[in-house]
């Protein structure tokens, strides 16, 4: 069966077909592609056409698929079983990895997703501090919780409503909204809801409502109002966790989270989240203290073992390499861009995250967004398809480098881009 002919019969026996809404193509005037098998940079639908995968799972393949160590460690890890429900050694040697090299965790819990994460971060900082009210900001996106499923009321700054049916209004009063950027706003929060806020919650490097990248002056004040504050500080590191440098955005900027919350990469392509930070605040977490959590496939052995070799990997030279060849991406993608009738695109790069966006302007919160993207989107993301170029089916979504981009690649995606 085609591509097409598995959507229809996934309608069937699956909410829109799909097990996560992105995958939809929804918008797209075009069905999903069912994925066979990937290989190094490149992923194989059904219908046996190839693509050069700028999606990567979302993010987790940072070395590419089926990368030849990870792999080899997974299949190491199932000859020993593939889940006990107890403690096993997996675990213990990836988190004593990640905590030897990041000066400011001291102690990390694993879980099964980002999602998941956050989940249990919502819940930390609130046992921490005995306050129930979290500030997050329009635009950034930590999973699909009740209590970050919300957006931007209509009203005052801070006031905020459900963005999806089935979120109480009691979680929607809880969680207080700002405006990337605007500092002021932040403040003026915290001195309406005194002594309420538990934390705030940010994306250090905002990647899922397209690539809003933010000022230092910006993380840094957030720092500042949280110490003047006795709320916690907490970096959303899913996305930018391992992919911008070992340490993340923490270290990128300089700027110590009270916690941070990790996926995708974390896992190499199996599902694993994480939360972390020092010990007076983890010891928050049960058994020790009062904060309950728990996971029958937390710490999976194979999803562990995968994650250390990955982690492995990512040496001061890969990351090199591969912020190095997400650049000539970026950089032959314009060059055809410009050329072909997409001249009012720009591709915003940080690292190995790109976002090609129909404006010029300069973007630092969805406010900015041009109103146009959508329908811009389809006519780029169509194009790319059909020369089998594979990029994340929305236009919020960012595009993802991996250390399988060789020099040939990129002189395939010329070939591709031209012919």
């Amino acid at each position: 069966m085609n591509s097409n002919e598995l959507f229809q019969k996934s309608l069937k026996y699956v909410p829109g077909g799909v097990h996560s809404p992105v995958r939809s193509f929804k918008g797209l005037h075009t069905t999903p592609r069912f994925i066979n098998r990937g290989k190094g940079a490149y992923i194989w639908d059904e219908d046996g056409k190839n693509y050069i995968d700028f999606c990567m799972s979302f993010g987790p393949l940072i070395h590419g698929h089926q990368d030849p160590e990870i792999k080899e460690a997974i299949i190491k890890a199932l000859e020993n079983g593939w889940t006990f429900g107890a403690c096993e050694k997996y675990s213990l040697e990836t988190a004593e990895y990640i905590v030897n090299r990041i000066s400011f965790i001291e102690q990390i819990r694993f879980m099964s997703s980002g999602t998941e994460a956050v989940m249990t971060a919502v819940r930390l900082a609130r046992g921490i501090t005995g306050r129930s009210k979290i500030i997050k900001f329009n635009g950034c996106y930590h999973g699909h919780l009740d209590a970050m499923l919300i957006k931007a009321g209509s009203g005052l700054a801070g006031t905020a409503e459900a963005s999806s049916k089935g979120v109480t209004s009691h979680q929607a009063d809880d969680t207080l909204i700002c405006e990337l950027g605007d500092i002021e706003e932040v403040k003026k929060i915290f001195i309406d809801h005194k002594d309420q806020i538990a934390a705030i919650f940010i994306e250090p490097l905002p990647a899922n409502n397209g690539l809003l990248i933010q000022t230092n002056e910006f993380l840094k004040a957030l720092r500042d109002i949280c110490d003047q504050n006795c709320a916690l500080l907490v970096f959303d590191e899913v996305i930018s966790g391992f992919r911008i440098g070992f340490g993340g955005m923490a270290e990128k900027t300089g700027i110590t989270p009270d916690l941070v919350t990790y996926g995708k990469i974390i896992g190499g392509g199996m599902p694993v989240g994480a939360v972390a930070g020092p010990k007076k605040f983890m010891e928050f977490l049960a058994p020790l203290g009062p904060v309950y959590q728990a996971g029958t496939l937390s710490g999976n052995p194979v999803a562990m073992a995968a994650g250390l070799v990955n982690l492995k990997k990512l040496t001061d030279e890969a990351y090199i390499k591969l912020n190095t060849q997400t650049t000539k991406v970026v950089a032959v993608m314009k060059e055809w861009m410009d050329k072909n009738g997409f001249e009012d695109y720009q591709t915003i790069q940080y690292g190995s995250l790109f976002w090609p966006i129909s404006t010029h302007d300069k973007l630092s919160n969805i406010t900015q967004l041009p109103k146009n993207m959508n329908e811009r989107f389809y006519s780029l993301f169509k194009v790319m398809l059909e020369k089998g170029i594979y990029l994340a089916p929305n236009a919020y979504e960012v595009g993802f480098g991996s250390l399988a981009l060789e020099d040939q690649v990129i002189e395939d995606l010329k070939q591709r881009l031209w012919n």
